[in-house]
């Protein structure tokens, strides 16, 4: 095995996930960088693998580079992080930038990715799609963040604690009550599930049992198609499609099929089915 630093993803929920070649690195490394060493130590344990294990976070990432700066071309060092792939949202960016600008050999050794199942499962469209990291902290930086979502052309993903879920979904509710939306709970894991449709709808599965608020969340928002359409006037012909769809179909699924057959952006359709609806 080479000298130099091995990015190594690791399972996000399910140990299965792990590859071949990730215990095969792990095993024959001469140390492994970790953002909690009392986290991983569970992981490795598990795989029989005994290694020296060094903290790397946001505050002593420079510490560690300077401390291990000599041994990087002499040695193999893997990089991993709690869960998933490493430098998604975590540390260890400057660490391969150091690595690359002293020729010190990189290579990364590819696995399991929240981000990449979440946009997987979320049957939004991700032909192009934009990570926004973690869903900030406070109540006027969430609103100000939505709105940055809400604006968006592509599809948006980003992770949410559990404390944070309810909260977001609300404002969510507020901003942009017509678009698609992914709640990836716990993916991977024995409490796997994933709550989709238009933000109305998710809020009150959210709303109804507390318990799905428990877990660890990656939220997928799709992108606002209709910001660079211009919308027309629905008309009394549209209206008494929108009208006769409502009997078969979901406030939803009326939406989708108006919107694929007549110019009109789907805010404006699903303004107009949700008054439809709302009068009968």
């Amino acid at each position: 095995m080479k000298t130099g630093l091995y990015i190594v993803s690791t399972p996000i929920g399910n140990l299965g996930d792990i590859s071949f070649r990730a215990v095969e690195v792990l095993k024959n490394c001469d140390a492994i960088i970790c953002e909690n060493p009392k986290h991983s130590l569970k992981l490795l344990l598990n795989l029989d693998i005994k290694k020296k294990l060094i903290s790397l976070h946001d505050y002593n990432e420079e510490v560690v580079i300077n401390k291990i700066s000599n041994d990087l071309k002499n040695k193999t060092y893997s990089l991993i992080s709690d869960a998933g792939s490493p430098l998604i949202s975590d540390p260890g960016y400057k660490l391969v930038r150091f690595c690359i600008k002293n020729n010190i050999y990189v290579t990364t050794v590819p696995g399991a990715s929240s981000v990449i199942s979440a946009l997987q499962l979320s049957s939004i469209p991700i032909n192009n799609y934009i990570f926004r990291g973690f869903l900030p902290k406070t109540k006027k930086n969430i609103a100000e963040f939505v709105q940055i979502v809400n604006k968006s052309q592509v599809t948006s993903v980003f992770f949410v604690s559990r404390y944070k879920i309810l909260l977001l979904l609300e404002v969510l509710n507020k901003k942009m009550t017509d678009r698609k939306i992914a709640v990836c709970k716990e993916i991977t894991k024995l409490n796997e599930r994933v709550f989709m449709g238009p933000s109305h709808e998710v809020l009150k599965k959210f709303s109804e049992s507390s318990k799905n608020c428990l877990g660890e969340f990656v939220v997928v928002v799709e992108g606002d198609e209709t910001s660079n359409i211009s919308t027309n006037f629905i008309n009394s012909e549209t209206k008494d499609v929108i009208s006769k769809l409502l009997k078969k179909f979901s406030l939803t699924d009326t939406v989708e099929i108006v919107h694929k057959v007549v110019n009109i952006g789907k805010k404006e359709i699903y303004k107009k089915a949700l008054e439809i609806q709302n009068e009968k």
